[in-house]
């Protein structure tokens, strides 16, 4: 069975991060996802970043980083900055549902890249576009970065302990998240487009991914005197409890997000007495004594390890231990259940990616991402150039 995408056909004008994350979505769906890469320039430049590489592989397809976010596209060389490139791109409009860029906010016009200068083309192109502050706006032309979104947005006040220095979060999920939001448009537009025969620009830029983020807290920011702040042991804002909590080996992470769970655990850890201490009987009072109650439970859970606590409580109360990267990585159960891909590049070297989250029932792709312009040629014969034309656009050096 094919997958849920298969069928729609994406070219991706794209480099390093928060695009190609995107767009890897939409190839793991079973979309036709073409890189378009200037071979001058050095193609995609995450192509050479280090400093993990696939075991034995020479090609500029061996980066662990690159195939990361990458995987199942195809690759095709062309010079988009030369004017004399307008028509093969033309015709590789015209036989696409969406172009995909994560360029600075001034580039894709420059470039051609938005709806008014491809309808022409093909009237139902959807452009989704995603840059780091909008293709608006007196930012339009900066360059921008996830932890940049991050210090700005107010994620380095809320994370780390209280005393320590601003700190950011450990992975770039804002770069995930507008990638997420990218392929989400663009799929949008295109069922749209599919509708009514016409296309459209979709925006999704990092800041407003960073602040949209904030969800609740922005409410609540929004509309009272609340200002989100750290807060000890990575606990949660309101709910109580919900943060870390010591063992007699460790931590162990604990969230009673409802009130039976708040029960459970206090049954479970001979704590009964808890449940109708009058400070600890709704959220509200136990947010109030949020101290107290970890001293409390931070001396009944001490009196056994990490290990027996899951244990004991795992499937009754939400909680989890705290791994490494590697610990969570190392875990048999993700081979078990299929959550680690076998990937082979082209010259059949072999690494492990993790799958995609979204499963559909199909086959995943299990090949990387071809070599830069590997596959020039039969795209470009796909839409109906001869070999002597293909050979010309090289002679001109277009692709």
């Amino acid at each position: 069975m094919d997958g849920p995408l298969a069928g729609m056909r994406v070219l991706a004008v794209e480099q390093y991060g928060a695009g190609p994350f995107g767009t890897q979505h939409l190839a793991d769906l079973g979309a036709t996802v073409i890189k378009i890469e200037n071979r001058k320039m050095g193609g995609d430049y995450a192509r050479g970043l280090g400093p993990y590489f696939a075991p034995d592989a020479s090609g500029d397809d061996a980066s662990l980083f690159f195939q990361s976010v990458n995987r199942g596209k195809q690759s095709l060389s062309l010079d988009l900055g030369n004017p004399k490139s307008s028509p093969i791109f033309a015709k590789l409009v015209a036989n696409a549902d969406a172009v995909a860029n994560n360029l600075r906010g001034d580039v894709p016009e420059k470039l051609g890249l938005n709806y008014d200068a491809l309808k022409q083309h093909n009237p139902a192109i959807v452009c989704a576009h995603c840059s780091a502050y909008g293709r608006d706006g007196p930012r339009r032309d900066w360059p921008g970065y996830d932890f940049l979104m991050q210090a700005e947005a107010g994620y380095f006040h809320m994370s780390g302990e209280p005393d320590t220095p601003p700190t950011r979060m450990g992975l770039s999920v804002v770069d995930f998240m507008a990638g997420t939001y990218l392929a989400l448009g663009l799929v949008s537009g295109v069922l749209g487009a599919r509708s009514s025969q016409i296309g459209r620009d979709i925006d999704v830029n990092l800041y407003d991914t960073a602040l949209f983020n904030l969800s609740y807290l922005s409410a609540w920011a929004l509309n009272s005197d609340y200002d989100p702040a750290r807060i000890s042991r990575s606990a949660h804002a309101s709910l109580v409890p919900c943060q870390l909590y010591r063992t007699a080996d460790g931590w162990i992470y604990i969230m009673c997000n409802k009130e039976k769970f708040w029960t459970s655990l206090c049954t479970l850890i001979n704590r009964s007495d808890l449940i109708t201490d009058s400070r600890f009987e709704t959220f509200d009072q136990r947010l109030q004594h949020r101290e107290s109650l970890t001293d409390i439970l931070d001396e009944a859970l001490s009196k056994n390890t990490t290990a027996n606590w899951l244990q004991l409580l795992q499937g009754k109360v939400p909680l989890a231990p705290i791994r490494t990267p590697r610990e969570a990585l190392n875990d048999p159960q993700l081979r078990e259940q299929g959550r680690i891909s076998r990937t082979e590049l082209r010259d059949g070297t072999g690494f492990d990616l993790l799958a995609s989250p979204i499963t559909t029932g199909t086959l995943q792709a299990t090949r990387g991402c071809s070599p830069m312009g590997n596959d020039t040629d039969t795209i470009l014969r796909e839409v109906g150039f001869s070999d002597d034309e293909i050979q010309g656009f090289r002679d001109q050096d277009l692709i």
